[in-house]
């Protein structure tokens, strides 16, 4: 068996990957000047984007929720996968060989047999997608598939592009095929490809129409698969079943595909099936995506606000009007009951985004699958340009149960729809919606004031936080840093730390700006204890000078490691932590007169000092000694002055 990587590959596969490829395919990065981007925290639920990428130096930091790393940690966060997995995934993706430590008598070069569990798992549903779409078209049995397509005025050319495919009647086509391909049981069970019975494992999916379901990197991760024939006694829909990959409260289909529109144009539209999503993107509406088996959730609201970028900036409010004042969600519902009970359970998934939300149905409730067959392209088209604000749908559906040509009714009306008012996050788009209300029932808008401000509201839960946030953020123009659990941080008002802080944000990023007489700085001249320790490691790496040879990436993994494992999270933030000033033409004088400044601060303590070992010393009973204090303090006002001539 290998062994560990060997030390230089990995930082092989620091240097080469581009962290800002890595991040990018799960969240909408956008510049934060110069050298920055920007973007919502996967791992944390935020409306103010706070995650920031600096790929010059292979890093990000979330200011709120503290979650910091290089593009290895970031891939064994998102994807759950060991050291080891994420190193070999990103070194397939930059071409990087991995070579392997010696041990128990292995060659030092041998190369990687095994890219782990998880991406075994990934290979084996991308492999069974590849089957599945080759039976549907080489298949005579797969008649009944096409045949269904067909109806649906999808062609060959269509279910090639959704990778739409097959799977054949018998109980272990799939597996058999996959096993020679060498893939064992343990791996098909674990990938929900097959299932366990009496007499062995079978295959998961037979005899019916089937859909790969990806993540937003366009993995294969599940399938969605539709009943065919009347023999068949199973759901109509039949879904994967919950695996290490697949969660259906975290899947979108479609996703993979709709991302790019997604994120361009700051939409998305919630279809509720694999053909509908298949007849909105022909139809010309590429942004919209369908949940897997389940209703529209937390989940999935934050796979969609990350990747429409859902900032709240210009996006948090929602007129009455329908008028767009920033990204839009539009959810599809049929215009039976189920849709409507669907709009409902979306009404509660609003408040999660700061874009507005809206209800596209169409007139005779036909589905954009239907409606695209019926009225083609253009009517799909219009249903979701026609889309009406969520808020409205809901009320003006809910009114719909009620007589309000009499007072009872109007009353009873008033008491139901004003809970849903009341709940409306913004305070101005709520005002807009007691008058609407007033006019839909026909009652005076006090009244519906009165009713809306006397609601008991169901108790909410407090607004998440992190207990690293620091209280403080408003009032500093630095991100606040988060505290290492082995230090407690400073003010970031105090001057002193605040100069040593940008001192240590300039060397971890800008090495070769920083002046050689860094490096001359002994252990004292950081006074706050958790800058100083990060000073001591940066003194253990090799200081600058050793800075200047090393990739951005490699020469902060080098302090990290000298640091140790309590400081780590503190130095990935200083490595991405903007300064103040950061233009390419003035970045080296900016740093330098960060240096500048850092070293003032200590010649100014020790003048401090100096001073008072002269006030101590008797010039009359210890002459030589007061000759020797003036000296030394002579000589540090004197390079402190020709320090501060220093242009």
């Amino acid at each position: 068996m290998a062994g560990l990587i060997k030390r230089e590959d990995v930082e092989a596969v620091r240097e080469r990957t581009r962290i800002e490829d890595i991040v990018g395919a799960q969240v909408t990065l956008k510049p934060a000047g110069v050298g920055s981007m920007k973007g919502l925290c996967p791992f944390h639920d935020e409306r103010t984007p706070s995650f920031t990428v600096r790929p010059a130096v292979g890093r990000y930091h979330c200011f709120g929720c503290g979650e910091s790393g290089d593009a290895i940690a970031f891939v064994m966060k998102l994807d759950g996968l060991s050291f080891a997995e994420a190193v070999g995934m990103l070194a397939d993706r930059c071409g990087v060989q991995l070579r392997y430590e010696e041990s128990s008598g292995a060659s030092g070069n041998v190369r990687r047999d095994d890219p782990g569990r998880r991406q075994r798992l990934i290979d084996a549903n991308r492999v069974a997608a590849e089957y599945y779409a080759e039976q549907l078209f080489s298949s005579a049995e797969a008649k009944s598939g096409r045949r269904f397509l067909a109806e649906r005025s999808f062609g060959r050319a269509d279910a090639e592009k959704f990778s739409v495919g097959y799977a054949p009647s018998g109980w272990n086509h799939l597996r058999d095929y996959l096993q020679a391909k060498g893939y064992t049981q343990a791996e098909l069970l674990a990938a929900g490809l097959v299932k366990q019975g009496q007499r062995g494992p079978y295959d998961a999916f037979r005899g019916r129409l089937i859909w790969p379901i990806r993540d937003t990197s366009g993995a294969v991760v599940g399938f969605g698969a539709r009943k065919l024939y009347e023999e068949d006694n199973g759901p109509k829909f039949l879904n994967t079943t919950e695996t290490s990959l697949y969660k259906k409260s975290q899947v979108l289909y479609g996703v993979d595909l709709a991302k790019k529109a997604i994120a361009r144009d700051k939409r998305v539209v919630i279809v509720e099936g694999y053909t509908d999503v298949m007849a909105a993107h022909l139809s010309g509406v590429e942004s919209a995506v369908a949940t897997c088996g389940t209703a529209f959730g937390a989940d999935h609201a934050r796979i969609m606000r990350r990747l429409m970028g859902d900032f709240g900036a210009g996006g948090g409010l929602q007129l009455a009007s329908g008028q767009s004042l920033g990204g839009e969600v539009i959810f599809t519902f049929d215009g039976d009951a189920a849709g409507q009970k669907a709009a409902l359970r979306a009404f509660g998934e609003d408040q999660r985004f700061h874009a507005q939300t809206f209800v596209a149905v169409a007139a005779d409730g036909m589905d954009p699958c239907d409606l695209r067959i019926a009225k083609g392209p253009a009517a799909v088209r219009a249903l979701v340009d026609g889309r009406v604000p969520l808020f409205e749908f809901v009320i003006r559906t809910t009114l719909e149960r009620f007589d309000l040509n009499s007072v009872e009714g109007r009353v009873q009306a008033l008491r139901e729809t004003a809970g849903y008012v009341a709940g409306i996050r913004d305070r101005a788009m709520q005002d807009g919606y007691v008058r609407s209300l007033a006019g839909w029932i026909g009652l005076d808008i006090e009244e519906v004031r009165r009713e809306v401000s006397h609601v008991v509201k169901s108790p909410r839960k407090p607004q998440e936080r992190h207990p690293a946030r620091s209280e403080v953020r408003a009032e500093s123009q630095d991100p606040a840093p988060q505290a290492s659990p082995a230090y407690h941080l400073p003010n970031p008002r105090d001057p002193v730390a605040h100069t040593e802080h940008l001192a240590l944000v300039a060397v971890l990023q800008y090495p070769q700006h920083i002046p050689e007489e860094f490096d001359m700085l002994g252990p004292s001249a950081f006074t706050t204890p958790v800058w100083r320790a990060i000073h001591d490691a940066i003194r253990a790496a090799g200081g600058v000078a050793t800075g200047r040879t090393l990739a951005t990436s490699g020469w902060v993994s080098a302090v990290e490691t000298q640091a140790g494992e309590a400081l780590s999270p503190l130095i990935n933030q200083l490595s991405v932590t903007p300064l103040p000033e950061d233009r390419e033409e003035v970045i080296g004088r900016y740093v330098a007169d960060v240096i500048r400044a850092l070293r003032d601060l200590g010649l100014t303590r020790q003048i401090a000092d100096a001073r008072s070992r002269l006030m101590r010393t008797d010039a009359t009973a210890n002459p030589d000694e007061h000759r020797v204090s003036m000296e030394a303090l002579l000589a540090l006002e004197t390079t402190r002055r020709r320090l501060r001539e220093t242009d």
